[in-house]
């Protein structure tokens, strides 16, 4: 049924319940995962000089967060391929769908209610109106208490 699914990740406990199910999606179905992180471009655009050491700082947050995709499928015996790009985040993922060949994403989802929601937005919101391909959104343990 699922051949390569692409999961984006910030490495929050989001994401982390987001990459479990992934897993198992691919471990029943035999399929290849795609770890992403974006470095989002648009929330360091005004720093000024200080921008270099902060863009490293977050492709090295990004590198971590895939490693840990990475180290979740190995346990289970599924591959993966690890990425981290710069971009606006939610056209990155969908390019990278495009890439990959994603018959599936896999993306957690914070639970942002009221103001919170409509300041910053939702990234998996704007996935899910606009993928070609399926995608599966997890909320994280925590946000079911809301």
């Amino acid at each position: 049924m699922y051949r390569n699914i692409l999961v984006p990740t910030d490495g929050s406990d989001a994401s982390a319940a987001a990459v479990e199910h992934a897993v198992d999606l691919a471990d029943r179905y035999d399929a290849h995962i795609y770890a992403l992180y974006v470095v989002d471009s648009g929330s360091y655009g005004v720093l000024g000089e200080s921008t270099p050491t902060v863009v490293e700082a977050l492709r090295e947050e990004g590198s971590q967060a895939v490693t840990s995709v990475e180290g979740t499928a190995a346990d289970a015996g599924v591959e993966v391929d690890t990425a981290v790009v710069e971009g606006a985040v939610h056209r990155s993922i969908l390019d990278h769908a495009d890439e990959v060949g994603a018959d599936l994403i896999v993306m957690g989802t914070h639970g942002r209610q009221g103001i919170d929601r409509y300041l910053l937005g939702s990234v998996t919101e704007r996935i899910v109106r606009s993928s070609s391909v399926p995608v599966l959104t997890v909320r994280s343990s925590d946000d079911s208490e809301r």
